[in-house]
């Protein structure tokens, strides 16, 4: 998820994001049995990671991939959609089968290679260094979508893969001795921009000055909305409050004023005793 992305470095401020090393890595293209040699790179050595891919529930531009062009994506879509008698579940598996950036293939597959990874980098670390903690970004809805109006999201199989990327991080995390959490925003509101593949983003969505204050809640029981500046604060947040360490959570914005880095530990650690 670019825009979340971004707003995590936001959030870590210009001194701090200067500490930052990029590395890219295709993780639609990741599997457990061989992640990309430059994810497995950017996780030696680290301490902890914050999972922030994804790619849009129903098909759009950010689906381009397997030498398909964001303007041919639609036309793709069409031909794999009735060429299997308009099922649109077994046209997202050939279209992830052709390459495309599928949620299948970036928030099933793709977190399942950076689980992989992770577990890795966490047996290859030093006793006096070791990998501590894996959050990972992942979507309201996940546990309830059997039901409405997450059924709809998850039409091209957005939910079901979020569960699959969810379940082998929890493995990984239990195989090799690691932290765990995972964080279940809702529709996600706010800048930056610059990543017109989402309503969203497309629309310039964002919530008014009223709506800052924020809500947990363990499991996956509420719904609404929320910031990406709210929740780019709340990933990182996750790695410093021991409640958070094996726990999953929705996170909304609610009317009211934003929370200071204490409050919004205070309000975590509430929501998950």
């Amino acid at each position: 998820s670019p825009a979340a992305g971004q707003r995590l470095l936001d959030f870590l401020g210009e001194e701090r994001r200067t500490q930052v090393r990029l590395f890219e890595a295709d993780v639609a293209r990741a599997t457990p049995d061989a992640p990309p040699e430059a994810l497995e790179s950017a996780l030696s050595g680290a301490a902890a990671a914050i999972v922030c891919t994804g790619t849009t529930a129903f098909p759009t531009k950010a689906w381009a991939g397997g030498g398909v062009g964001a303007d041919d994506v639609s036309g793709k879509v069409w031909e794999a959609w009735s060429g299997n008698g308009f099922d649109f579940k077994k046209a997202v598996a050939v279209l992830t089968a052709a390459g495309l950036n599928t949620p299948d293939a970036v928030d099933a597959r793709g977190v399942e290679g950076i689980a992989a990874a992770a577990g890795r980098a966490a047996a290859a670390a030093p006793a006096d260094r070791p990998f501590k903690h894996l959050v990972l970004m992942s979507s309201i809805g996940v546990r309830r979508r059997d039901s409405f109006p997450f059924v709809v999201l998850n039409a091209a199989g957005v939910l079901d893969a979020k569960a699959v990327g969810e379940a082998a991080v929890q493995a990984a995390a239990q195989q090799k001795g690691f932290a765990w959490t995972i964080v279940r925003p809702g529709q996600l509101f706010g800048g930056p921009y610059d990543n017109n593949f989402y309503l969203g983003t497309l629309f310039q969505l964002d919530k008014d000055a009223s709506t800052k204050a924020v809500t947990f809640r363990q499991g996956d029981e509420i719904a609404g909305d929320t910031l990406r500046s709210t929740l780019a604060e709340v990933l990182v947040q996750s790695l410093s409050n021991p409640a958070a360490r094996n726990a999953e959570f929705t996170v909304i914005n609610v009317k009211g004023d934003a929370p200071d880095v204490g409050q919004m530990q205070e309000l975590l650690t509430t929501a998950l005793a």
